[in-house]
């Protein structure tokens, strides 16, 4: 997580696990008390479970047909194909919903001709999140007679009626909390549906879209594996920020492992470095296996660009395209439109600060809540994370839009934004979510009196703990403990994710050795060391303010996690530094 001020940034200290399981697990597994720590920490307490832990296997992943209404939707989808039904493939503008709409696509399109499978991504301007009354039109004039919604429709009962009364089913998809009514559609997949048997609570929409693969495919081919579809399904997971626990991180480990073995040309031409796709021929990319943290912050920020500024069927043309040639010339507009967006939040996210420092009320608010009527739709939710960054409370962002007053919204740790937006659900038009992120949307007459609302729950639900931002730490080190050794089994507890966090170590007493310095914006290159130990290179992003402290040698307590630098040919271990006390 991002750290906001090291004056307010807790540290807080993983508690210790039982010290004798901790001893028999490091004994078991033959590893160093340090790590059968982290392990423990983790949930991992025997060597079966440390086995599944580091060697996750496709044959632990739960029978599909265990969701409930997943027998209903491969029957009505059997039937579609049988009758020779037209069927439109549904999903939302994200990273998600694209990657989702991307991998029923290439999985249906081999059973139906051309002309009777489509796929429709809604307008993030003209129509907004989810199923649109838009949308259904365009299938009725595709003659489709089925929908297959991913990723959204589980709150969209009206939009089913009205599907219906064309005659076309629907489908849905999705991972989203539902409302108190169902919609009255063929099937609806959502593990959190309170009658909904599933044991894995926590996949992302386009995990959900796997499993009915999964399901169709043991009807269809079941000789044949359909494991390759799983680059997309751990982009959506990385993206979409869910636990990488459990089913999650069996999908993800071999989603990662395509990626990194055989990827798709779309996905490889996201991954591109940002100066090779410019065309600057001087720039020789290293060749380093992909983690999901360039999934976090290289593929997926352009995936959503292109639904931000232009449109999100892009994305999906360029996750389903099989010529290298088509993905690179693809990836340049869309690298070309994350540009814009990175202007786009730098312009409003400097608007939105410069908003609450004028404002003597925002010193002792336990929310923002934002809105100028010129700011992009397609980067608000960008700028609420921002803008948390800063201001570390529940934040809410919003512009106008198509005469109504639309948003996103983004929490603090521990805190449900989704659910305290549900307490103001008279004043606005329509809201869904999770519970750190969520979008609403509501009358312009409506939002004096839901941020004076909004406040007044927040200042009574959230509690003080909640207002301090928390860097968890797994363990303390000495300098001497960190080598190649200790780093490669770190390594192997990858995929990183919610539920299983990269680790985090703190290191007393730190010491510069002169090169320090202010890098790119106010970011700050060291190479700290100890008692003469060896010193590593360590870069603290947007930690310049401890530039004159560190470099007039004064000892520093830092807390970071270790990594892979790659540098001209050259990989040694390299400290991100997350926070420092001086």
């Amino acid at each position: 997580m991002p750290v906001l001020s090291s004056q307010e940034t807790k540290w807080k200290l993983i508690a210790t696990p039982n010290s004798e399981l901790v001893n028999q697990l490091s004994n078991d597994l033959n590893v160093d008390l340090r790590i059968a720590t982290m392990l423990v920490q983790r949930g991992v307490n025997t060597f079966d479970e440390a086995r599944s832990f580091f060697r996750p296997d496709l044959n632990d992943l739960h029978d599909p047909f265990l969701m409930k209404d997943m027998d209903l939707a491969v029957d009505r989808i059997l039937q579609a194909l049988e009758s020779n039904e037209n069927i439109m493939i549904y999903g939302d503008y994200d990273v998600d919903g694209t990657t989702a709409v991307s991998l029923l696509f290439a999985y249906l399109k081999p059973f139906f001709t051309e002309e009777r499978i489509c796929y429709y991504i809604p307008d993030r301007y003209s129509e907004g999140y989810g199923i649109s009354f838009q949308g259904i039109d365009v299938a009725a004039e595709a003659k489709c007679t089925l929908i297959i919604a991913l990723d959204c429709g589980i709150r969209s009962v009206d939009k089913v009626e009205y599907a219906l009364q064309k005659e076309i089913d629907f489908i849905i998809c999705d991972h989203h909390l539902p409302g108190t009514l169902l919609p009255h559609a063929s099937a609806v997949l959502d593990p959190k549906r309170s009658d909904c048997p599933y044991p894995y609570k926590e996949l992302s929409g386009c995990g959900i879209g796997f499993k009915l693969v999964q399901a169709l495919n043991s009807k269809l081919q079941p000789d044949v594996a359909v494991f390759d579809l799983l680059d997309l399904v751990v982009t959506s997971i990385a993206a979409d920020i869910v636990p990488v626990t459990g089913e999650n991180r069996i999908l993800a480990y071999y989603g990662m492992e395509k990626i990194n073995r055989q990827p798709r040309p779309g996905l490889k031409a996201l991954l591109r470095p940002s100066k090779e796709i410019a065309g600057d021929s001087g720039q020789n990319s290293e060749t380093k296996e992909v983690t999901i943290t360039d999934i976090v912050f290289t593929a997926a920020p352009r995936i959503n660009a292109a639904g931000r500024i232009d449109h999100g069927k892009k994305a999906v043309n360029l996750l389903l395209t099989e010529n290298r040639q088509d993905a690179d010339e693809a990836v340049f507009m869309i690298h070309q439109h994350n540009t814009t967006r990175k202007s786009l939040d730098q312009q409003m996210t400097a608007e939105a600060l410069a908003i609450l420092e004028s404002n003597e009320e925002s010193s002792t608010a336990c929310s923002n809540v934002l809105f100028q009527p010129h700011w992009h739709k397609g980067v608000v939710g960008i700028v609420a994370s921002r803008v948390l960054e800063k201001y570390y409370r529940p934040t809410i962002v919003l512009t106008e839009s198509n005469g109504k007053i639309t948003g996103s919204a983004r929490s603090v740790r521990d805190y449900d934004i989704h659910e305290a937006i549900g307490e103001c659900a008279d004043l606005l038009e329509q809201y869904g979510g999770h519970k750190y992120a969520a979008g609403l949307t509501l009358k312009p007459e409506n939002l004096e009196e839901f941020r004076v609302r909004f406040e007044k729950v927040v200042a009574s639900t959230i509690t003080e703990e909640q207002k301090i931002p928390v860097v968890e730490v797994d363990l303390e080190l000495e300098p001497e403990e960190i080598n190649g050794k200790f780093y490669r089994v770190l390594k192997q507890f990858a995929p990183f994710g919610p539920g299983n966090m990269a680790p985090v170590f703190v290191s007393r007493g730190m010491l510069d050795d002169g090169r320090c310095r202010i890098v790119g914006t106010n970011h700050l290159k060291m190479r700290l060391g100890k008692n003469g130990q060896p010193a590593f290179d360590a870069i603290g992003f947007n930690l310049g303010q401890f530039e004159h402290a560190v470099s007039q040698g004064i000892p520093a307590d830092i807390c970071y996690a270790i990594e892979e630098n790659h540098w001209n040919g050259k990989v040694s271990l390299q400290l991100n530094v997350k926070d420092m006390k001086i």
